[in-house]
């Protein structure tokens, strides 16, 4: 399992702007589980370190809003420092500004706004 992968699966994903955090874990794990990818909900990767899912060694992590970046990158730090962790996706409702790498490890952020689109008048 890779990352492009997981990636490729959740932008797939069009969630309305306003979702609760747990009707996003919800369409999240509807859209893996589509795709074929089989994942582990509220993995705990060690104590007090539990991440939203993860699938094979990729690691993702779902924010409503638009979370602190000092908060979210000090959180996938200890995610990074995980084992298990090979790569982290961080789904949020809004952009998030994060580096490329976390830890050494591949850091992508799946933008739900960036998903949906214009509507156009018929």
């Amino acid at each position: 399992m890779d990352a492009e992968t997981v990636l490729s699966a959740l932008s797939a994903l069009r969630i309305p702007p306003g979702t609760s955090e747990l009707e996003m874990h919800a369409r999240i794990a509807a859209e893996l589980e589509a795709a074929g990818i089989a994942c582990t909900h509220e993995a705990k990767l060690g104590p007090r370190c539990r991440i939203d899912f993860l699938a094979g060694g990729i690691g993702i992590e779902v924010k409503c809003g638009k979370p602190s970046r000092r908060v979210l990158l000090r959180q996938l730090g200890r995610y990074a420092s995980c084992e298990e962790v090979q790569a982290l996706i961080v789904v949020v409702e809004r952009s998030a500004n994060l580096p490329a790498h976390v830890g050494g490890k591949p850091c992508y952020c799946l933008s739900m706004n960036r998903l949906w689109g214009i509507a156009l008048p018929l």
